[in-house]
């Protein structure tokens, strides 16, 4: 059977190339764990899955339901509410909370006092011993990727579950429930682009000018 016939299949295969790669490479730098690199292969894998599901419903998503909406003599957007959009969010909240708690992890492990990574990066590098750009970078991705967090879990999720009608909920709560959903979704679109700046520019020794 062919293990592309189905999803589980192939991520399974896409894990069995890496864990080949890996061993076949053997090449691990000095002062990097294995926690550490387990979690940034998690960061990274979750963090795609997350804003690659956030710039779907924000750049296509949102816009053909609107055109469904308008078209009418077309079927109409009830395949995408039913169908596509609850599976969707599934994998869009679950990749939210592990890009958040991976990144977590790495902070952790940075830290050369555990919870000090952490402390070091929320609070900006204010605080710590010795100023450096890495927490000032990475602490304000952070900072951002932790209201966008908020803004899935809190605002976006409970509200689409009104939308979509899997909770009840009256025409009037939809409704306002679908602007705050594309408020908060919208919002996270706009962190999304200086947040993966923080990220990479934390990892690449700062930005250039």
């Amino acid at each position: 059977m062919n293990p592309l016939d189905k999803i589980l299949g192939t991520i399974i295969a896409g894990l069995v190339i890496a864990i080949i790669i890996v061993l076949s490479v053997n090449f691990q730098p000095a002062n990097v764990g294995a926690t550490q690199s387990l979690s940034t292969w998690l960061h990274v894998a979750a963090g795609v899955t997350w804003i690659g599901l956030l710039y779907y419903f924000n750049f296509v998503q949102a816009p053909s339901i609107g055109e469904a909406n308008a078209d009418t003599e077309g079927p109409g957007p009830a395949a995408i509410t039913k169908y596509v959009a609850p599976r969707a969010l599934l994998w869009f909240r679950w990749a939210a909370l592990v890009t958040w708690l991976s990144g977590a992890i790495i902070l952790y492990v940075n830290g050369d006092a555990g919870m000090d990574g952490i402390k070091n990066a929320f609070e900006l590098g204010m605080r710590a011993s010795t100023m450096q750009n890495y927490h000032l970078i990475i602490g304000l991705g952070a900072w951002m990727g932790t209201i966008m967090l908020f803004n899935v879990w809190v605002l976006i999720w409970p509200n689409q579950r009104k939308v979509l009608g899997i909770v009840e909920a009256t025409a009037e709560e939809k409704a306002r429930g679908a602007r705050i959903a594309f408020l908060a979704s919208r919002t996270n679109t706009m962190l999304s682009i200086p947040m993966l700046m923080c990220m990479v520019g934390a990892g690449h020794s700062g930005f250039f000018m």
